[in-house]
C-alpha cells in the first residue's frame, strides 16, 4: 500500500511539471515574438529586398540578344558612348606619351624611371640600330641566297656588340641612379634591363616620348 501511494505521488508530481511547462511555453514564445515584433527573415529574402526585383533569365538566344540590345540603348546613344570612350582613351594615351606619372604603366612610374629614360634618350645607342639593320639583313637573305652566311655572321656580330653595350649601359645607369637617388630601392639587373629595352627601341616609337634630344646634358 505504501508503494502504491508513493507511485501515485510521483505520477502526480510529473503531471504537475508537465502542466507547468506547457503553460509557460506559449508565454515564452509570445514574449520572444513581442520582443522582436516579427520573425527573423531569411538571408536570401533580405538580400533580395536590398537588391530589388531581379529580371528572369532569358529563355532563348533571341530574347537574350534583344535584352542586350535594349540595355545598350538606341543607335545614336551607342555612337555617342563609343565616341566618348575613344576620346577618353585618346586623352589617356596622349597624357601617357607626354610622361604624366598618373597615366604611365607601373614599369614607367616614378622619378627614377624618368631619370633613366632621360639618360637613354640623351645619347645615341648602338642597340637602337639593331631592329632596322636586322630587317635589312633579313630582306637581303631573300634577295640573294648566297648572302645567307654573310648575313648570319653579321647578325651574330651585332648581337655580341649589343650584349656588350647592354652590360656597359646597365652599369652606367645603376651608378648614376645611386648618385642621384641614394635611398631608392630600384636598381640592379631590373633597372639595367629597363634601360636596355628603352635603348633598343626606335626613338620615334618610344613610349613615353623622349623629353630630351641626343647630346643634352642630364
Amino acid at each position: 500500500m505504501k508503494l502504491l501511494r508513493r507511485g501515485d505521488s510521483d505520477n502526480s508530481d510529473k503531471r504537475d511539471v508537465e502542466v507547468a511547462e506547457s503553460s509557460t511555453a506559449p508565454e515564452a514564445e509570445s514574449a520572444e515574438q513581442a520582443g522582436k515584433g516579427r520573425p527573423t527573415p531569411k538571408r536570401r529574402d533580405a538580400e533580395s529586398k536590398r537588391r530589388g526585383p531581379v529580371a528572369p533569365a532569358p529563355l532563348t538566344a533571341k530574347e537574350a540578344r534583344a535584352r542586350k540590345k535594349a540595355n545598350r540603348g538606341n543607335k545614336e546613344e551607342r555612337k555617342v558612348a563609343a565616341a566618348e570612350r575613344r576620346a577618353t582613351a585618346a586623352e589617356r594615351r596622349a597624357r601617357m606619351l607626354a610622361g604624366e606619372d598618373k597615366y604611365l604603366l607601373p614599369r614607367d612610374k616614378g622619378p627614377v624611371r624618368a631619370y633613366v629614360r632621360d639618360i637613354v634618350d640623351a645619347r645615341r645607342n648602338l642597340v637602337g640600330l639593331f631592329m632596322p639593320l636586322a630587317l635589312v639583313l633579313i630582306m637581303a637573305m631573300f634577295v640573294s641566297p648566297a648572302l645567307q652566311a654573310i648575313v648570319t655572321l653579321a647578325m651574330l656580330i651585332m648581337m655580341m656588340f649589343m650584349a656588350m653595350e647592354g652590360v656597359w649601359l646597365g652599369r652606367k645607369i645603376n651608378n648614376q641612379v645611386r648618385e642621384r637617388f641614394p635611398d631608392t630601392p630600384d636598381g640592379g639587373f631590373k633597372l639595367g634591363w629597363y634601360a636596355f629595352v628603352r635603348a633598343s627601341q626606335i626613338r620615334k616609337l618610344r613610349a613615353p616620348k623622349p623629353r630630351v634630344r641626343p647630346g643634352d646634358a642630364i
